[in-house]
């Protein structure tokens, strides 16, 4: 079985960073981003991966479904959204009154990941914060404008709540012989 190229890891870090960097320039989905450049999906998030570091943000940036983690009652509770990095924060649209409606100032988790269950391989990034209803008119007209946040969920999704980080880690998850640690940030 061949395992997966070889690439100078400098090199693969700048490819990892430019894609990122790309997508969020053109507001593009993945899936939008991986048709436009021509390649699968997998492929993409590859060469996205392939670097030996891990860039949480890099990771984030390249993801368009995550799950935001809310405190309930009597138990936290952890929604689906589509959501887009903006200006180093998680942004995503939901109802008023939707289940994943945060109040303002309410402590958040936010999680995203990929697993390649056939490789056994995977990331996840989780952002920690606070949470925010953004009502600013202009800002909201800029998000609609530029960024590519379509809510799979049916009925208008008209609140965009933002997700200002406290801290932002992730891993990525190889297949390594026992006793090698995963790469963690």
């Amino acid at each position: 079985m061949l395992g997966q190229p070889q690439t100078d890891p400098a090199t693969a870090d700048a490819i990892a960073r430019r894609i990122a960097d790309r997508r969020a320039v053109l507001g593009l989905g993945p899936d939008a981003l991986a048709r436009e450049a021509g390649m699968s999906r997998p492929y993409l998030e590859f060469l996205v991966s392939a670097g030996p570091g891990f860039d949480p943000n890099g990771f984030l940036r390249i993801a368009a479904v995550g799950r935001i983690a809310l405190p309930g009652d009597p138990e936290p509770a952890v929604f689906p959204v589509n959501y887009s990095v903006d200006r180093g924060t998680v942004v995503y649209r939901t109802h008023e009154g939707g289940a994943a409606a945060a109040a303002p100032g309410t402590a958040v988790s936010f999680e995203v990941d990929r697993i390649d269950d056939h490789r056994h391989t995977g990331w996840s990034v989780l952002v920690t914060g606070t949470a925010e209803r953004i009502e600013d008119h202009e800002t909201l007209q800029r998000l609609l404008r530029d960024l590519a946040v379509q809510p799979w969920a049916g009925g208008p999704r008209t609140l965009w709540i933002r997700i200002r980080p406290t801290s932002v880690s992730g891993r990525r998850i190889t297949s390594t012989p026992a006793g090698d640690e995963d790469d963690e940030t």
